[in-house]
């Protein structure tokens, strides 16, 4: 176990059960959405905030983490019009990271002192543009300037987990990046008869789940 106490202390229990979750959404990925289905998503998630909670951890990590299970019940629905509250959420999900991340930074000199962090960010940095481009012209107007603002946000998260000592909070940041990314290639620029559709739902839940819980672990524990 992560955390002192075995596996019936607190925050060990509530690791145990968040994966337990997380894997049980895996099972349900391709179900109708329904309210097992989006308690086993939420929850996850939910369960990594009690984590980080009952473990002293940061209350911006806590924040972080509730802020995106209100992300993931808004978009249990798969309903447009939740959506872009599920949108709203997760940007300020990232806006959280930014600031957890920026108090423990090690300021952006850290970039320059260890070139493979630059090369890291810029490769988000490129990743994030060949992406936004071909999403502003596929998306609705009204979706095109909250997209660029997620965008922004997400990419400021990347690069400022690549400031903190360590690698593990930067993969965890990566994952999440790459999450999104088949997310939005899968709404708005996958056909729906592509062969590819059908792992895709698997692809966002692992990455994101494992970025979340990489994260979480890597401040806490």
């Amino acid at each position: 176990m992560p955390f002192a106490g075995g596996m019936t202390e607190t925050t060990n229990g509530s690791l145990i059960l968040s994966v337990a979750a997380a894997l049980l959404y895996l099972l349900m990925v391709q179900q109708p959405p329904s309210w097992r289905r989006t308690v086993a998503k939420t929850g996850s998630i939910v369960l990594l905030g009690v984590v980080s909670y009952s473990a002293g951890g940061p209350m911006l990590l806590t924040l972080a983490l509730l802020a995106s299970a209100s992300g993931d019940a808004a978009l249990a629905a798969e309903e447009e019009r939740w959506f872009l509250p599920g949108l709203v959420a997760f940007l300020i999900a990232h806006l959280l990271y930014v600031a957890l991340f920026a108090i423990g930074s090690e300021g952006i000199g850290l970039l320059w002192d260890e070139p493979w962090r630059s090369v890291w960010a810029l490769l988000i940095l490129l990743a994030a543009r060949s992406l936004l481009v071909p999403l502003l012209r596929a998306v609705p107007a009204a979706m095109r300037l909250p997209i660029v603002f997620y965008t922004l946000a997400i990419v400021a998260m990347g690069v400022m987990a690549l400031t903190l000592p360590g690698h593990a909070v930067a993969i965890g940041a990566t994952l999440f990046i790459a999450s999104d990314a088949i997310l939005a290639i899968r709404k708005y620029l996958l056909p729906e008869t592509s062969p590819h559709a059908a792992w895709t739902g698997y692809g966002v839940w692992v990455l994101y789940y494992a970025a979340q819980l990489a994260i979480t672990l890597a401040i806490v524990a």
